[in-house]
């Protein structure tokens, strides 16, 4: 589901990643990049298959060396979803993993070779009609860029994207997205601030090896949410030391907390206090484990008591409003007559929650009929 804009996006050309579009507006997509070995194609497929069902709209895989590359065409022959081939040193690689399917290539400008190898790349994706994505990394940019400023600032990200963006323009080719990440937030954040202005291909947005969970997610979600707040990124990954599955909730976290795309269930829960007539806490857990199936985007409210529950209810799919033994219901904003027992509370709302996902999805289905 995708709610009514009230972000002004930046206007980006389209470019397409298999099947998936990618920029001119098009809904913001949600990455994520295997962490199995490659040649172990058992893993890497059953990981790709974990992150489809969580919702990824395209998976990237690293692509190292030869073996790699011949466990790619493999991997490829067992999936719907588009692929993106990591390709870091080896210029060579590219022009394999293209011939097998690759969806699109992603180089690094800062070891992928000089401009007659970058050429030879280009022709090969022209050839296989596939994009290209310029991925400049803090971590690993060009010597004399880095020598040129004594640092990593966001001029230099960008003198690098530009560059390589200049060899492609060069070479008569437009289907290609750009991303300039960091480790740093505020060198990530100015970096991609500086590249929208100079460049109008679709920007892939996300802040480079973010940590752990917790930091992470608090690294992307300020990073992300700024340059998506000000209409500035097409497609986002956010880098997590973590299951790749937790990249997409996050993902679809950060797009559904500035309405501009929702996946699954969004809970609203109270950080709890002693007026709490349940416990919230372990409720809205176990919720959330037992529900993580649900793809169709609703809210559910579960407020420990009747100070703020009834208000966040009114604008919640199902709410729940905490009340001496028993506790109140609300559907749509309207409280149904019958109350829940508090000590059954997750089995009853799990429920009720399936119940509505149910006739939810047969109005779209119902809806898409009439279409036809």
């Amino acid at each position: 589901m995708y709610s009514k804009k009230h972000i002004i996006r930046r206007q980006s050309k389209l470019i397409h990643v298999g099947k998936v579009p990618i920029g001119n507006g098009t809904p913001i997509t949600v990455q994520s990049m295997t962490n199995t070995c490659t040649t172990d194609i058992n893993a890497t497929i059953k990981q790709i298959e974990s992150l489809k069902n969580a919702g990824a709209d395209i998976i990237r895989i690293s692509v190292p060396h030869m073996d790699a590359v011949k466990a790619f065409k493999l991997i490829k022959q067992k999936t719907d979803i588009p692929l993106i081939a990591d390709i870091h040193f080896d210029y060579r690689i590219a022009l394999k993993v293209a011939e097998y399917g690759a969806d699109c290539l992603r180089i690094n400008p800062g070891n992928i070779g000089n401009e007659r190898k970058i050429r030879m790349v280009v022709d090969c994706a022209k050839y296989n009609n596939i994009p290209i994505r310029i991925g400049v990394n803090s971590g690993s940019l060009e010597k004399d860029i880095i020598n040129k400023y004594g640092r990593v600032i966001p001029e230099a990200l960008v003198e690098s994207a530009m560059r390589h963006a200049d060899y492609l323009d060069r070479f008569n080719f437009d289907q290609f997205k750009v991303s300039v990440k960091a480790s740093n937030v505020s060198i990530a954040v100015k970096s991609y601030r500086l590249l929208a202005k100079q460049i109008d291909q679709p920007l892939h947005i996300g802040i480079t090896e973010s940590g752990t969970i917790r930091n992470g997610t608090v690294k992307s979600s300020i990073g992300i949410g700024l340059l998506l707040s000000e209409g500035i990124g097409d497609t986002i990954r956010v880098s997590l030391a973590a299951n790749p599955i937790e990249e997409i909730k996050v993902g679809f976290d950060i797009l559904h907390s500035l309405n501009i795309r929702s996946r699954g269930v969004n809970f609203i829960a109270c950080p709890t206090c002693s007026r709490q007539e349940f416990d919230v806490i372990s409720t809205v857990n176990e919720l959330e484990k037992r529900l993580h199936d649900i793809s169709i985007p609703i809210n559910v409210s579960i407020i420990g008591c009747i100070v703020n529950g009834p208000g966040e209810a009114a604008t919640s799919t199902i709410g729940l409003t905490g009340g001496k033994n028993k506790s109140s219901v609300y559907e749509d904003g309207l409280r149904n007559k019958n109350k829940i027992d508090n000590k059954n509370i997750i089995d009853q709302l799990e429920m009720r929650i399936r119940n509505k996902v149910l006739n939810i999805d047969q109005k779209i289905y119902s809806n898409e009929l009439l279409k036809k």
